[in-house]
């Protein structure tokens, strides 16, 4: 496949945000992933197992998986489930998207022009030193640290009534070991490399914005040619949505089993949209400086132009002038007076940042569908699905 050669053979302006990083060059060298690509299905289907089998496996031996006598059983903490089995394998097929998504978008950087000649060979090296901060080992030693210091620093009893299946008379079990040290270990691992991901976006993006960028004001986008930019929230589209099913899975053990309302709710939702969209939104705020200067730029340039045309027209075809060949009057490009206002309308709707409607969806949807699950365990599911209808159309 094309995203699998190598680093030495790959297109200089082909950035690949999943290639050759710390973790997926340990799991060649054990077989996990494929010499050449990344494997995404295979490491999934293994972690995924690797995680749950040993816990569900114990949790049978002591009659913990299904019998309430013991109190509430490991079937009933659908977050140990969805955690192992949904959230983790969604953490690492991700990397194929995202792979595809952000390639996608630093190669229309080229496509739309917006690279002058100037700054192509700055553009390259951009990409080259990116990469290589990609491959570096020590971000993932930071990632590893500040797992481990998680696992130090917060006490097991936060996680006591989650653990409840596993708590035996001498202690707690093996399955409950299992899921402090090595699921959780795992599950932070996967997200804390997303957090070092999209930081490593926000630092490209950055230093494309520091580029003499050829944006176009009246460009039909509204964006002066970046409208593209939009489509990298689609790149963590199924991160968000393993962290939203992670959140979902313990508030509908919640509500089902300790009688927790949905209005208790709304604060900690909204609090995760509004965070986790700024984070996955921060590298496309970096472009609004050099969009609010080209705005600002055009419209005084579109003003002038605008004004000059009015003023010949109104000379010629008002006062009966005679003002000669103008060349601003003739100008197929410009064309008559309503033309050149319909420019300089699309010059002044210019946004101030590349972000609009197409670019928020990729975020609100993975987070509300597990939340409407959440919701379904209150009120009944045709009256949601109703009431989404309504606010959508």
């Amino acid at each position: 496949m094309k995203d699998q050669k190598s680093s030495s053979s790959a297109d200089p302006i082909d950035f690949i945000i999943v290639r050759n990083d710390l973790p997926i060059r340990w799991q060649r060298r054990i077989g996990l992933a494929p010499d050449n690509g990344l494997g995404v299905a295979r490491r999934a289907l293994f972690f995924a197992m690797f995680t749950w089998l040993p816990i569900v496996i114990w949790a049978a031996l002591e009659s913990r998986l299904l019998d309430r006598a013991s109190g509430e059983p490991l079937l009933a903490h659908y977050g140990v489930h969805v955690r192992c089995l949904v959230a983790i394998p969604l953490l690492i097929l991700a990397e194929g998207m995202a792979l595809r998504v952000v390639r996608t978008i630093v190669a229309q950087f080229i496509e739309n022009g917006l690279i002058i000649d100037s700054q192509r060979d700055r553009f390259v090296q951009i990409i080259k030193d990116t990469t290589d901060l990609r491959d570096k080992a020590f971000p993932w030693v930071i990632v590893f640290a500040l797992t481990l210091l998680w696992l130090i620093g917060v006490p097991n009893s936060i996680h006591e009534h989650e653990l409840s299946w596993a708590t035996l008379d001498a202690g707690l079990g093996f399955g409950g070991w299992w899921f402090l040290y090595v699921v959780r270990p795992v599950f932070t691992i996967l997200l804390l490399g997303w957090l070092w991901r999209i930081g490593l976006i926000f630092r490209l993006f950055y230093l494309f914005s520091k580029l003499d960028l050829a944006l176009v004001p009246a460009h039909p986008d509204a964006m002066g040619g970046l409208g593209f930019l939009q489509k990298l929230p689609k790149a963590f589209v199924l991160v968000t949505l393993a962290m939203s099913a992670v959140l979902a899975s313990r508030w509908i053990h919640d509500s089902l089993f300790h009688q927790i309302a949905l209005e208790t709710l709304k604060l900690p939702l909204l609090s995760f949209a509004v965070l986790w969209g700024l984070t996955v939104l921060a590298p496309l705020f970096v472009f609004s400086a050099k969009m609010i200067s080209t705005r600002k730029k055009a419209m005084r340039e579109y003003s002038a132009l605008l004004s000059e045309h009015g003023r010949l027209v109104h000379q010629k075809w008002i006062l009966g002038q005679n003002i000669g060949e103008r060349d601003i009057l003739d100008s197929p490009e410009l064309g008559p007076s309503a033309d050149i206002e319909t420019i300089y309308a699309a010059v002044k709707n210019m946004r101030m940042i590349p972000i609009g409607k197409s670019c928020i969806m990729p975020i609100i949807v993975p987070i509300a569908l597990p939340m409407i699950i959440v919701a379904a365990t209150q009120i009944p599911l045709m009256t949601i699905l109703t009431t989404l209808f309504k606010a959508l159309v």
